[in-house]
């Protein structure tokens, strides 16, 4: 067990078998029944051979056909049956793994989509991918198969044993002796080759980070002509892979002869040992048959062992990462005693002497941090790069948790407000966008369970969106591609900025949304942002000073603190940075 996680791998696997218990103890029933059922071939061959073929038979076909049917109809039908049971049994294992995998992914997304962003700073995209598909495959892998083949391998070993010595104890132990060799070489085997299987799955998780940053910044790769650069990069990574992959199967063939050997002794160990009894009279020839016929039910689940084993360590791999994240908390979540506050917030906005560091940084991005924006106000934040802007309007919807001071929303620290009900009243729009693989219509309304072309036409002229909508080719219903593909820069923003306020915020936070838009469409925009039908206190992150210039209130921030503070007429008064920013764009000095 991993004492990182509450649960044995086992036991979380039990936990996620809610209703389909009864299914997988019915199928490991199944299994041992089936397995055991192996016996009913060689059985019945050494009671016909002894019975009616051997020199001292009781009992002769002609004379005693009836008996000799029987025998042979049962045998026949013990074996359509096993048959039976074996095709059931492998449709309840994977009725159950599937059922499993599909749960365990449905948790896992969840799980994911409600962490913080601290959590997607740690974990790579392809790194998630992997734990989704490849790992969780596994997963299903071990319970479809392994777990089977383990039961299967230890009835039919345990079976044939048994009848091995009822039927002579000195042949049996003869053959038997050989199993603790074989148990030995697999003790070595699982050593050796565990770690094999971690850095294995480290390598594909690896490969797949590589092609999904890779195919998801194609334009810049295009645009540097690095296609053959990307290329010699992922063959290494992929052949890095493959070494890794093929160091591992080669474990497997170090150990394979010596199993192998001592699987085809048994053979040998039975002619000589059973010829000898045979001779002296101490064994029947058809018991000798009995004994010949499950050879290969002795021999087989030796030969299982390595690949159990292996598949087994690569499932214990694979399951470590996946538990990793299945039972992972978000450092940011609702408090046991949040409040529920289902109505709209009013827009009061404070922040109290905030400051603010990243968990890997060593010195704060955000220090003491005060001010109060009004309901309806507009707040203009401003600034050089690196300066928090964007670090402090994050902290609103509690991407991150200030680390000093506190931010309260209508008088009440936000961390009291549940998360659901704090970002529903948030609308967000940032210059980086992230457009869906939908129509124009389905992308705008995003945030809105259901609404009218009317409203979502409405959203798209306050964002000065809808002129160039309308001229797409068909409208409201085009599909744009992935990320916004066959848009420009300024339309994706557009589009972003009706996403935002379709949900009628109470708290609109645009971080440089109008940056890559012209000068007029700039203009319509700041427009409709004084003059929309609800109400909603607006923080904007701009550098443009006709962005900035209506704002009720402009904070300069330099070096992670509030440098500068007042209206457009106060800050050019003070001839700071507001002022020298203001001559630069202008190009005139006031």
């Amino acid at each position: 067990m991993n004492s990182k996680y509450p649960k044995t791998r086992f036991g979380w696997l039990w936990e996620n078998m809610r209703g389909h218990r009864v299914t997988f103890i019915l199928s490991i029933i199944g299994t041992i029944v089936y397995s055991s059922m192996q016996l009913v071939v060689p059985y019945f061959s050494g009671r016909i051979v002894d019975g009616f073929l051997s020199a001292n038979a009781p009992y002769t076909i002609a004379e005693n056909r009836d008996i000799f049917f029987k025998m042979l109809i049962l045998m026949i039908g013990l074996t359509l049956f096993r048959v039976i049971v074996v095709y059931l049994d492998c449709m309840g294992y994977e009725r159950v793994s599937q059922s499993v995998l599909s749960s365990i992914r449905n948790f896992l997304y969840d799980k994911i989509q409600r962490q913080d962003m601290t959590f997607y700073g740690k974990y790579r995209t392809g790194d998630l991918m992997t734990r989704m598909t490849g790992d969780l495959d596994a997963v299903r892998h071990n319970i479809a198969w392994v777990v089977r083949a383990v039961i299967e391998s230890i009835t039919l070993f345990g079976a044939c044993a048994i009848y091995f010595v009822i039927m002579d104890v000195r042949l049996a132990l003869s053959i038997l002796l050989i199993a603790p060799f074989i148990l030995i070489l697999i003790v070595f085997f699982k050593r050796k080759v565990a770690p094999f299987h971690a850095a294995l799955r480290e390598k594909f998780a690896h490969m797949n980070t590589d092609a999904q940053e890779n195919i998801s910044g194609n334009r810049v790769v295009k645009a540097f002509a690095a296609e053959d650069h990307e290329i010699e990069k992922f063959d290494g990574v992929n052949t890095d892979y493959k070494d890794t992959n093929m160091a591992t199967n080669m474990i497997w063939l170090q150990f394979f002869p010596y199993v192998e050997t001592c699987a085809n002794i048994l053979p040998v160990v039975l002619l000589l040992v059973g010829g000898i009894f045979i001779i002296n009279g101490s064994l029947t020839m058809g018991e000798y048959v009995s004994f010949s016929g499950l050879m290969w039910a002795v021999a087989v689940p030796m030969r299982l062992l390595g690949n159990i084993m292996n598949e087994f360590q690569r499932f214990a791999a694979a399951s470590d990462k996946v538990m990793e994240i299945y039972y992972s908390e978000p450092g940011i979540k609702d408090l046991p005693d949040a409040i529920d506050h289902p109505e709209r917030f009013k827009g009061k906005i404070e922040f109290q002497n905030v400051s603010f560091r990243y968990l890997d940084g060593y010195v704060n991005v955000l220090n003491d941090i005060s001010f109060v924006a009004e309901p309806g106000q507009t707040i203009a934040i401003m600034g050089e790069t690196g300066c928090g802007k964007t670090s402090l309007i994050q902290m609103i919807p509690r991407f991150y948790e200030p680390t000093g001071g506190h931010i309260l929303i209508d008088d009440v620290d936000i961390r009291k407000y549940k998360l659901s009900d704090l970002r529903k009243n948030i609308g967000l729009a940032t210059q980086d966008v992230l457009l869906y693989s939908d129509s124009i219509e389905g992308n705008i309304a995003y945030g809105v369970a259901h609404m009218s072309l009317d409203q979502i036409i409405k959203f798209a002229k306050y964002s000065a969106a809808s002129d160039f909508i309308s001229k797409m080719p068909e409208g409201y219903d085009t599909i744009i591609g992935e990320r916004g593909v066959g848009l420009s820069g300024g339309q994706k923003q557009r589009i972003s900025l009706a996403r935002a306020l379709a949900v009628e915020p109470s708290i609109l936070i645009l971080d440089d949304t109008t940056s890559a838009v012209d000068m007029e469409t700039e203009k319509e925009i700041q427009h409709s942002l004084r003059n929309l039908d609800f109400e909603c206190t607006k923080i904007i992150i701009a550098q443009r000073i006709s962005t900035t210039k209506f704002a009720d209130r402009i904070l300069v921030l330099k070096n992670g603190s509030i440098a500068e503070d007042g209206t457009h007429e106060e800050l050019i008064r003070k001839k700071g940075y507001y002022y020298e920013l203001v001559c630069l764009q202008t190009g005139e000095v006031i």
